[in-house]
């Protein structure tokens, strides 16, 4: 075990000096004015009451009110000035620093350049140096002063920036926070004159601020995705993480191998995930000319869309699936892109049918069999917002379509602050913001709110009043529940309300507190509530897979998608399990538990980059719906139709989740469809799991259809005839989990779904709940 192994003596060396290097800490925003240096200095008051000593040098509060607040009584080591171009500049007086020696020293501006007569060329030198003598350094950076984005952020904003600091500036900070900011927010800032001597005000437009928010949710959560295969290497576990997908290709040297490489680029980008691609090759045999050419044009292809590219050996097909999958989990793949065999049912019978093998041994992993329909269809590119391609200006609104319009420009703003886990301080940011919002005369009030008894939270509560709540009794105890009726009587401008995802008392008007949230908004008061990203409901499987536990209390994503803003609130897992350690989240009977269950470090850490990477799409989504050409995940097919096939098991749920991810992310209409058997109704129960997989299909905005066939044989050729039907373009369904002789006698839906499908693309989802030996959990 590696616990027990003997350290050589360079490793020995190496954790001994790093007891005297200081501590790095980075916050990264967006854009100058999102609130980095507010919260470095926020984090320098918290540790100074902890008797930590702590000064500040070249910090730049630009006059901002609440920043200039947060400096306070902290101690400031006077800084260097000389001027450039009229402007004046600030250096750290290093000789200053090292005659005061402090523990934590704060500093703004880290991609400043120095003037000449500096002892170092820039500031992230003078940060080294600090580091070294055993001053620890927290500092600020927005995202396009990193090298490797600023590239692309001049590209997709105009954005110009001559101080950078090198790419993997990050990787020597011990912990990385963003503060992330709505476009919504930092126009407000501007409208109010807090943002004086920023960056060119071009920089300040909607869409600009919406691409800069997306590079730097992307660049921490790829960041933090590394960290977290750092920490499960180290714990000894192997396969995919549940919040990042890997997409690996499998194409040969061939005319349609570019047409693989780039819809399997096409799926990496749309995922957010990383592309590899395999060919396999017969070593022992000198390419022919055409091969040849194939090669070096795929390579360069591979190359230029970010890919990594690698040539297996190739023995004979019948170990070809075997080697696929045992790279693709070797490489922690979480599906396998390849296209439609080419092969006649009696071929497969014969000499064994690859994508059978495949679908045998990847348990774990995701196939896509990608339909080649490019000679017929072309290569096509979706539009920002398919509704915008086909409004018409001159026709005349209906009835329906008016009230509609109208209940639009009534409705409150929606506004959510979502984090990865309770305790990163969603509610304590919204006290603020209501706080603020009250101090310009703007009348709020506290409709729900859930402090679990800590006092940093209770604190902000300040000058807010809090809404009654309505007594509702239940089983002889009288319970309380947020006040709805009295929340929209009283009609506030704005109404905070805790934890989105809670679950009412029964007998309370609504089921849920979104719903209620709802009608709040529909009264036109508007409304900041709070949620953590495992309560998204087409979450809940990936939340399972990383954490083991089920999330019961869920939000449907459209409520996600209605809101105005949606705001991260980012902790980095060491800190938020200090906070547990203090007792901040929950009480000290519950912190060893937690600390050993949802609150791990791999669970914390996956959490963060699946909250990191959601909020990111939403960013993505938002700037699709204002400009197409400001998507950073690169486009799509212009028509797609999703049709999900499930049967009554409880792993159904997983696949309606997945096709309306899939759906949401393509902007493409969907479908989930069942097929009942004889003339028979089903009964209580099966009657009861279809109500379910209706409600939840519905409820995630999809259409529950459910068809008859007169026996098991005929479900797959009704399946087919109704995708034709509605002109689908993907079927998704799950992996076979029936025995060889229950195939024998009523044939295997999902493989006769495959050979009448071949003209669409097909979607195999993993059950990674399923064990070898299992019984269908899937479809049958």
């Amino acid at each position: 075990m590696e616990s027990f192994k003997r350290k050589t003596p360079e490793e020995i060396l190496q954790s001994i000096s790093k007891l005297h290097r200081g501590t790095l800490k980075i916050y990264i925003g967006p854009v100058s004015g999102s609130g980095k240096t507010y919260h470095m200095l926020r984090e320098g008051q918290m540790l100074r009451q902890q008797g930590v000593d702590v000064v500040i040098c070249a910090v730049s509060t630009l006059q901002r009110p609440e920043t200039v607040e947060q400096i306070g009584d902290l101690e400031r080591v006077p800084s260097i000035h000389w001027y450039r171009d009229g402007v004046e500049c600030k250096d750290l007086n290093l000789d200053a620093l090292l005659a005061r020696n402090p523990e934590v020293v704060l500093v703004d501006g880290l991609a400043h350049r120095n003037c000449s007569d500096s002892r170092f060329a820039t500031r992230l030198e003078d940060i080294k140096f600090l580091l070294g003598h055993g001053i620890s350094v927290i500092t600020t950076v927005n995202v396009y002063e990193l090298e490797g984005y600023t590239e692309l952020a001049q590209k997709l904003t105009g954005i110009e920036v001559k101080h950078t600091v090198p790419t993997d500036t990050l990787e020597l900070a011990d912990e990385v926070r963003l503060i992330d900011v709505t476009p919504e927010t930092i126009l407000s800032r501007l409208a109010e004159g807090h943002l004086s001597g920023s960056l060119d005000k071009s920089v300040f437009k909607r869409g600009n601020l919406g691409v800069l928010r997306e590079l730097a949710l992307r660049l921490v959560a790829e960041d933090v995705g590394d960290s977290l295969r750092e920490h499960r290497e180290e714990q000894g576990l192997i396969g995919p993480t549940g919040t990042g997908e890997r997409i690996l290709v499998s194409a040969q040297y061939h005319w349609n191998g570019s047409i693989y490489v780039r819809r399997g680029q096409q799926i990496a980008k749309r995922l957010n995930g990383e592309l590899m691609v395999v060919t396999f090759r017969d070593m022992k045999r000198k390419l022919s000319k055409e091969a040849a050419t194939f090669r070096r044009n795929m390579i360069k292809l591979v190359e230029k869309v970010g890919g990594e590219f690698e040539e297996l050996s190739f023995r004979n097909r019948r170990v070809l699936p075997r080697t696929l999958v045992n790279y693709a989990v070797a490489h922690q793949v979480t599906r396998i892109v390849m296209g439609h065999t080419k092969r006649t049912r009696w071929q497969d019978f014969l000499y064994g049918s690859i994508v059978n093998q495949l679908l045998k041994r990847a348990r774990n992993i995701d196939v896509f069999l990608m339909a080649d329909r490019s000679e017929r269809e072309g290569e096509r590119v979706i539009p920002a917002n398919i509704a915008s391609a086909v409004q018409q200006p001159y026709r005349r609104l209906s009835e329906q379509e008016v009230t509609e319009r109208i209940g639009e420009i009534k409705r409150g703003t929606f506004k959510v602050y979502i984090g990865a886990a309770p305790g990163v301080g969603k509610t304590y940011t919204m006290l603020r913001e209501g706080n603020d919002l009250l101090r310009k005369g703007i009348d709020v009030r506290i409709g729900l709110l859930e402090t679990h008894g800590r006092q940093e939270t209770v604190a902000q509560i300040g000058g807010l009043s809090l809404m009654p709540r309505e007594r509702i009794q239940y089983q002889g105890v009288s319970l309380e529940e947020m006040d709805t009726d009295a929340i929209i009587a009283a009609c506030p401008e704005v109404v905070l309300v805790d934890e989105l995802a809670h679950t009412n008392v029964p007998g309370s008007r609504n089921k849920k507190r979104y719903e209620d949230v709802q009608e709040i908004l529909n009264a036109g008061i508007s409304v900041i509530t709070t949620v953590n990203v495992q309560h998204l409901e087409s979450l809940n499987d990936a939340v399972e897979q990383i954490t083991g536990i089920r999330v019961r209390e869920t939000v449907p994503d459209s409520i996600l998608q209605m809101a105005d803003e949606v705001q991260l609130i980012d902790v980095a897992p060491e800190a938020l399990q200090h906070r547990m350690r203090e007792g901040k989240i929950y009480a000290a009977a519950k912190i060893d538990q937690a600390l050993s269950n949802f609150f791990k470090t791999g669970n914390l850490i996956a959490l963060r980059e699946l909250a990191l990477r959601e909020i990111a799409d939403d960013v993505d989504e938002r700037l699709e719906s204002l400009e197409r050409k400001n998507s950073l995940r690169g486009p799509w097919r212009r028509r797609e139709s999703i049709f999900v096939c499930v049967n009554d098991t409880p792993y159904a749920q997983r696949l309606v989740r997945r096709g309306f991810r899939t759906a949401y992310r393509l902007k493409a209409p969907w479908c989930v469809n069942y097929v009942l058997v004889g003339d028979k109704g089903g009964g209580e129960g099966l009657h009861g799991e279809l109500a379910a997989l209706e409600r939840l299909t519905v409820r995630l905005g999809g259409k529950f259809c459910v068809h008859r066939a007169e026996s098991r044989k005929e479900i797959a050729a009704t399946l087919a005839a109704q995708a034709n039907k509605t002109e689908a373009t993907q079927l998704i369904i799950g992996q076979s989990r029936i025995s060889w002789w229950d195939a024998f006698l009523h044939g295997s839906v999902v493989k006769n779904l495959i050979a009448s499908s071949r003209d669409r693309d097909i979607l195999i989802v993993a059950d990674h709940d399923a064990k070898e030996g299992e019984d269908s959990r899937g479809n049958r």
